[in-house]
């Protein structure tokens, strides 16, 4: 069963059990403490945290 809040799931690994399950999703990267691809699908799945700290200047930054 899919999240009802997701209209479209942009990570790309279709094969994983929580594809389209933000919240089991959420729960797994939290427990292993790593981030989720949809939060850098602008930036070729880079999921480091400096590039998560980019990316976040990049769009608060005036």
């Amino acid at each position: 069963m899919n999240c009802p809040n997701v209209k479209e799931c942009c990570c790309p690994k279709v094969d994983c059990p929580n594809f389209g399950k933000c919240c089991n999703c959420v729960v797994k990267h939290r427990e292993t403490d790593s981030l989720p691809f949809c939060l850098f699908k602008n930036n070729d799945g880079d999921k480091s945290v400096s590039a998560y700290y980019r990316k976040l200047k990049e769009r608060f930054e005036v």
